[in-house]
């Protein structure tokens, strides 16, 4: 008997075997889908690990500088701007650091809810309350204004609940108080470098300075001259500007995300200028200049002192300034140095041309004496004395000190066109000076191919041709300097970050006349100042300008303004000049006065000469400067009229 469950080795029972039977065997296409499916993934794992290793190896820093680009942007470090100061090292301009607050108001109102707690925020602040916070905090710390900027604390909290992209908070902050703010705000109120330019002395000389702000247009933003030496000096004050690398949140506008600035490269520190400018000479000189004009019913006045060797320019006024620190609201006029921009026709000051010419040339001497009649014709018109009189003798240094025309003409006759023209051009008429103040008129000399057989007659006597105050100066500094024209110096040292000072390159002085010439010159122009109460016929027309104890030199002078409404010479508005030499004997300074387009008054002694301006002035210099009397002090008269 077979034992149950017996049977072959390795047999199973019958039911295994017939569910085994019953499985399907695989068909042709079905084997071949599942091969493609294989060789798919196999590819497909193959080029996943190609472009793994192409992203982790060729493209890493590539994709690494792109992904770091989109959060990080470098930006310049405005320079520290150079100062503008007096001789003296006083402080004319310059720039303090200053920090401008800014918030990213959408950030604010999407996060508020983080910020809360991350600023410890009372349970229950809102928004409202958390911005109500910010704004009253920076109002604690700043105060009510911050460098002239007054703050308003609803409006701060109108720009922090916002929801704009950007917004500036305060414009200029101090550094400290600025640090103070980002310190408890940090990351939700930025600050950005910038600078605020000073002018402590107000409208001080603002005429010479002029003036400079920030500009956020410029590429990159920073403090810019807008007029004056501010904007002809700009390269030398700018410096050089530095760089830094900010966090910036996404979108077009970049705004840098507050606390992410990393400085890379330090900015340089621009050039400072000192100027030949005293302040306090420039001070008083406008408060005289000022109140003599307003006085003498001029539309318009200036004023230069002048070294008499070096040209140094210790004062150059205007009677209209402004204030830089608001120059948008100034008016042309204000902000126009007529000094140097606007030329006049000077009057009978153009008679130390032939004058020196013609001491020059040997045509006369001071004590030759010249039969003067009451006028000259020339050419077609007939050119007349101030004062009426018949033929009178006169000295050629009365010729000067009694300001006759006819005189004056006969001697330039002696001369000849062609010697007072050179003289005309050694003097430096009709040429910049290259005083290095921004925006000079050379003024204008007709040039002799071009004259008229009645301009010789004019321009001996200051008509018919334009200069500028500067030049007008420098044709007497000319001779107080032994005959030496000195180009007028308004720059007088550039002093760079490391403390080491340069002078500027300036134009070569020029022999006018010789050394003798300038003195003899020199001495004929005291007569001017000459006053004889015993005989009125020695009296000069500058006798006002005299200042006791001191020799002075000078000339005074009166021209014709043009009456647009003809083209013609105007007989009731004149330009008043007056220039001299402080001391005669020694000289230190020379003074140009420029009074224009004004109306003489009856019984207004300021509406018809600038001598005694000059008097003032002078005296004012020969105190602060110590100036020793002259020696001998008192001169015999000159002989003008014999």
């Amino acid at each position: 008997m077979q034992r149950a469950g017996s049977g072959r080795p390795g047999r199973r029972p019958l039911s295994v075997r017939g569910a085994r039977q019953t499985r399907r065997r695989p068909t042709g296409n079905h084997k071949v889908r599942i091969g493609v499916g294989r060789l798919l993934m196999v590819a497909a794992l193959i080029a996943a690990g190609v472009k793994l290793v192409v992203v982790q190896g060729f493209e890493a820093d590539a994709l690494a500088a792109r992904a770091e680009s989109q959060r990080t942007t470098p930006q310049p470090i405005p320079a520290a701007r150079g100062a503008i100061l007096d001789r003296n090292n006083r402080q004319l301009a310059f720039s303090v650091e200053s920090r401008v607050l800014y918030v990213i108001p959408s950030q604010l109102k999407k996060n508020w809810d983080d910020l809360v707690g991350k600023h410890q925020q009372p349970a229950g602040a809102t928004f409202e309350s958390m911005t109500a916070d910010m704004a009253a905090f920076v109002h604690k710390v700043i105060g009510d204004e911050s460098y002239g900027e007054k703050l308003d604390e609803p409006k701060m909290l109108e720009k922090l609940r916002s929801g704009d992209p950007y917004a500036e908070l305060v414009q200029n902050v101090d550094p400290a108080k600025a640090r103070v703010i980002t310190e408890k705000w940090g990351g939700e109120i930025g600050a950005d470098p910038r600078a605020v330019r000073l002018y402590p002395n107000g409208d001080l000389a603002s005429n010479i300075i002029g003036a400079a702000n920030w500009r956020k247009e410029t590429k990159p933003p920073a403090t810019h001259g807008i007029l004056g030496l501010e904007n002809s000096e700009d390269n030398t004050l700018a410096g050089r500007n530095g760089r830094r690398v900010v966090d910036t949140a996404l979108g077009k506008d970049g705004v840098v995300i507050p606390g992410t600035e990393r400085d890379l490269d330090p900015a340089t520190p621009g050039s400072s200028l000192q100027l030949t400018i005293d302040t306090d000479t420039q001070y008083e000189a406008q408060r005289l200049l000022t109140d003599y004009k307003n006085r003498s019913g001029a539309k318009s006045a200036s004023m230069v002192v002048m070294d008499a060797r070096t040209s140094e320019i210790y004062a150059l006024v205007n009677d209209k300034t402004y204030d830089p620190s608001n120059f948008g609201e100034a008016s042309e006029d204000q902000r126009n140095n007529i000094a140097v921009t606007s030329p006049f026709e000077p009057g009978s000051v153009n008679k130390i041309v032939t004058a020196s010419a013609a001491i020059e040339d040997g045509v006369v001497k001071p004590d030759t004496v010249i039969r003067v009649p009451g006028s000259i014709p020339v050419a077609d018109v007939t050119v007349r004395d101030a004062w009426p009189h018949g033929p009178v003798d006169m000295t050629f240094t009365g010729v000067l000190a009694k300001s006759s025309n006819v005189g004056t003409l006969l001697t330039a006759q002696k001369v000849g066109e062609d010697k007072f023209a050179a003289m005309l051009n050694k003097f430096g008429l009709g040429q910049s000076t290259g005083s290095g103040l921004p925006g000079e008129a050379a003024g204008i000399v007709p040039p002799q191919g071009q004259w008229s057989g009645s301009t010789f007659g004019n321009l001996p006597i200051g008509q018919g041709l334009t200069m500028n105050l500067l030049q007008m100066a420098g044709m007497y500094q000319t001779i107080a300097n032994d005959g030496l024209r000195v180009p007028p110096k308004i720059i007088r040292s550039e002093v760079g970050p490391d403390g080491t000072s340069k002078e500027p390159q300036r134009p070569d002085s020029v022999r006018v006349v010789s050394p003798e010439t300038a003195k003899t010159v020199r001495d004929m122009l005291r007569a001017t100042m000459q006053k004889v109460p015993t005989d009125p016929n020695q009296n000069g027309t500058g006798s006002s300008a005299a200042l006791p104890g001191y020799q002075i030199a000078g000339k005074t002078g009166t021209a014709q303004t043009v009456d647009p409404a003809c083209g013609c010479y105007s007989n009731s508005s004149y330009n008043i000049t007056f220039a001299g030499i402080l001391p005669a004997d020694s000289p230190r300074f020379v003074v140009g006065i420029a009074l224009l387009n004004t109306a003489p008054l009856p019984g207004n002694p300021a509406s018809v000469s600038a001598a005694p301006l000059f008097h003032q002035v002078a005296s004012y210099l020969t105190q602060r400067y110590q100036i020793p009397l002259s020696n001998p002090a008192e001169v015999p008269p000159a002989t003008l009229m014999p």
